[in-house]
């Protein structure tokens, strides 16, 4: 299947807190959205990798994605080396996305650097047709590059290229973000396991305000904000929407 737009996370939930509402957007416009997750969080404090993958799925059905994947890297231990590289290459082509949404490529928690750099490199290489892959029948697969590769902003704040109003959908978006009980904070998690960082209610407090700042920059309640390191052109003015009115 071809996709308009893949999102790809290295852990299940950074998606949901990231981008979900501009997925869904995006969606509601007849787009076609996926998501490739790297690992199966594994590592995580709380929860286990089998229930992660059910919320996953309980999230991804909120959000209407068309495909969701797992490919299964060693959650902590992956490297933006050429096996990682090519396994994500493969998804790239098997897809065939616009547009990748990515990990932030600096970030409070290792991995996410790690794999805003991989989601880079891969993206890049997945164009050069010398590079060879199979796809899941054995079959030679098409090289592919995306238009656009945009960086999510994840824990650490980073002032956004652009920001994306995610207003009329951002009650769906929380929604996905607490389909992960286990790790975000949820009165129905009955589990006795030690609290983290991101479990707190005060974490969720701080997620939504962020969203509100992003919000407020273009003068509308919500938005998800996005880093771009290729210029972004117009064709005239009318191509820019004024939201502060």
């Amino acid at each position: 299947m071809k996709l308009d737009i893949l999102a790809i996370a290295v852990h299940p939930d950074d998606m949901e807190l990231c981008c979900a509402g501009t997925l869904l957007v995006e969606k509601l416009k007849g787009k076609r959205t996926g998501v490739v997750d790297l690992t199966r969080g594994e590592l995580g404090t709380r929860g286990t990798p089998e229930l992660r993958a059910e919320e996953a799925a309980k999230a991804a059905a909120i959000l209407q994605l068309d495909i969701r994947e797992n490919l299964g890297m060693a959650d902590g231990f992956f490297r933006n080396d050429e096996d990682h590289q090519r396994r994500l290459i493969r998804a790239i082509r098997k897809y065939r996305p616009e547009i990748v949404l990515g990990n932030a490529r600096e970030d409070r928690h290792p991995d996410h650097g790690r794999a805003g750099h991989l989601i880079t490199d891969a993206c890049f290489l997945s164009g050069l047709r010398k590079i060879e892959t199979l796809d899941d029948d054995g079959k030679p697969q098409q090289h592919w590059r995306p238009k656009y590769v945009f960086h999510y902003i994840q824990d650490r704040y980073s002032e956004p290229s652009f920001v994306y109003d995610i207003t009329p959908v951002f009650e769906a978006k929380l929604q996905s973000i607490r389909a992960y009980s286990s790790q975000f904070y949820s009165s129905e998690y009955g589990v006795d396991e030690p609290q983290t960082y991101i479990s707190s209610p005060e974490f969720l407090d701080a997620i939504i305000g962020r969203h509100r700042m992003f919000g407020k920059m273009i003068g509308v309640p919500y938005a998800e904000g996005f880093i771009t390191e290729k210029m972004i052109g117009v064709r005239d003015f009318d191509a820019f929407v004024r939201m502060d009115t």
